[in-house]
């Protein structure tokens, strides 16, 4: 008994060699490293275990790296680079200079005070002057001549037409200009409106007009520019209130053509009596879109602008609110609604403006444009005018030498360095480091490939192709037995009919299992 079953083991040992399956045999011939020591063709051994052990140590450390670099993926991480780039020439960018007083105050009219006397503050609800023993003599007998409103029948009253008509003009507010050592005047500025008023844009996109470019550096080889800022005309202050300003000058702002200007936050104060320096570099930012980074590069749907900007989404914010709150819209504003009248400034178009700051970060959400010029600015000044230049100015202007301290400046804006820097946002994980890494801690724990993938690919479809084969021979099988059977004639019963007796010899011939079985 022994023996048999010694012989019977040995017997199934050979046979595994020699008749491997076909696990075996893939697992053999696989260049995924370590199956064939797991799946060998003798018997199971302590080798065998330590490997299959082996193997899913290396696996499971596999599954981990691979978890974590996909986390790391998806957690879409982003560099930003720096760098700097020496250019031949660059664009000169848009400056913006709006006078800190709005409305000149020679220029008011009667009707003028009549529909926006309280709105400018020199006037109460009843257009009578408020607190006129604080205004001075000169102020307080232009205002009463102005504002008898007695026997006097209004006239149609316009914001837009008021605010053209009424604020700073550059033609009497520029002594000289030049840009690059050559002479400029006020007809190379824009008008254009912001919530100062009526304000200037130099080097602005214009039918007809080149945008003006610098092919140097450093100061003269930019604008230069000499005002009067006319405190004269400064509407008189009758006491503190929120829109009360204390302070004179200029406000000025430095963007690119294609943003627009936002004044009131962004720019920057110039003071008379001052050479203003404004040294600038370009920055050309870039930014990713979302799920990396959250920029936006999608134009307005209010079509108000064509090219997307944070000053551009708040100014259309604004306007949407206002028009749904006020149903006007205000000068500086972009759309078709019609201009709010005075009452409609004072009483809903200022507060929801106030109201909309308050809130904005839930009513504005104004995300980066992915691509954005910026401009880089170091300010430094000079006292004017100098003791040798007084009398000279004086003489020049034909204004004495406080009103040359208190009114004039000279803004000199240039570029630093015939060179711009760029800021760019990349990727810093893609794809193709994904499977780089992934590949890498295959290739390290189990020595496989995408290839070695391919092949386990492979041998499942060839042995789920075998079964399938296996089980329609087995059906044409059973189907062809079936009709085999039902094709064999009875045999008839002649018993009672046969009366001599049949010898059948021995030898006769056995026929197929068909036959036998009719």
């Amino acid at each position: 008994m022994d023996l048999k079953e010694s012989c019977g083991s040995q017997g199934s040992h050979e046979s595994s060699i020699l008749h491997p399956t076909s696990w075996q045999a893939f697992a053999h011939a696989s260049t995924l490293h370590g199956l064939r020591f797991i799946f060998p063709y003798g018997q199971p051994s302590l080798r065998r275990l330590l490997w299959a052990a082996a193997l899913l140590a290396c696996l499971g450390l596999l599954v981990l790296e691979s978890a974590e670099r996909l986390a790391y993926f998806f957690s879409y991480p982003h560099v930003t680079s720096m760098d700097a780039v020496v250019s031949c020439s660059l664009v000169f960018p848009a400056v913006t200079i709006c006078n800190l007083n709005d409305y000149r105050f020679s220029r008011l009219t009667r009707n003028d005070l009549y529909h926006a006397g309280e709105l400018l503050g020199l006037l109460d609800v009843h257009l009578a002057i408020p607190q006129p023993h604080l205004a001075e003599p000169d102020v307080l007998a232009f205002l009463e001549e102005r504002s008898n409103f007695t026997a006097y029948r209004p006239k149609a009253f316009s914001m837009k037409e008021f605010i053209e008509r009424v604020g700073h003009d550059l033609k009497e507010m520029m002594l000289y200009c030049r840009y690059q050592g050559q002479e400029c005047s006020h007809s190379d500025f824009k008008p254009v409106f912001t919530r100062y008023g009526k304000c200037y844009m130099f080097n602005a996109v214009e039918e007809g007009k080149t945008l003006r470019t610098t092919m140097k550096g450093g100061t003269g080889n930019g604008l230069e520019i000499m005002l009067d800022i006319q405190q004269d005309e400064y509407l008189p202050v009758w006491g503190d209130t929120e829109d009360t300003a204390f302070e004179a000058g200029v406000r000025v702002q430095i963007h690119s053509q294609a943003e627009p200007p936002f004044v009131h936050e962004l720019g920057f104060g110039v003071a008379p009596g001052f050479q203003t320096f404004v040294a600038t570099q370009e920055q050309r930012l870039t930014y990713l879109p979302p799920p990396w980074g959250e920029c936006e590069s999608k134009a307005l749907e209010s079509g108000f602008f064509q090219v997307y900007s944070v000053t551009a989404c708040r100014i259309d914010c604004e306007t949407r609110y206002i028009v749904e709150n006020c149903n006007c819209r205000m000068v500086h504003m972009p759309g078709d609604a019609s201009y709010c009248t005075p009452e409609q400034y004072k009483d809903c178009a200022e507060p929801a403006l106030a109201k909309l700051s308050a809130v904005e970060s839930s009513n504005c959400m104004c995300r980066t444009p992915c691509n954005m010029t910026r401009y880089n600015k170091e300010l430094s000044m000079v006292k004017i005018p100098s003791k040798t230049s007084a009398r000279y100015l004086q003489k020049k202007f034909n204004k004495s030498e406080k009103y040359i301290t208190d009114n004039i400046l000279v803004l000199d804006v240039f570029f630093e360095a015939l060179n711009y820097e760029t800021i760019e946002q990349k990727k810093a994980y893609e794809v193709a480091g994904l499977l780089g890494d992934i590949g890498g801690q295959m290739g390290l724990f189990i020595g496989a490939s995408i290839l070695t993938i391919l092949e386990l690919f492979d041998y499942a479809y060839e042995v789920v192709k075998d079964r399938l084969l296996d089980l329609l021979s087995r059906e044409e099988e059973e189907e062809s037995h079936g009709e085999d059977v039902s094709s064999c004639d009875p045999v008839a019963n002649h018993s009672g009919s046969i009366s001599h007796t049949v010898t059948v010899p021995l030898q006769t011939t056995l026929g197929t299992l068909e036959e036998i079985a009719c």
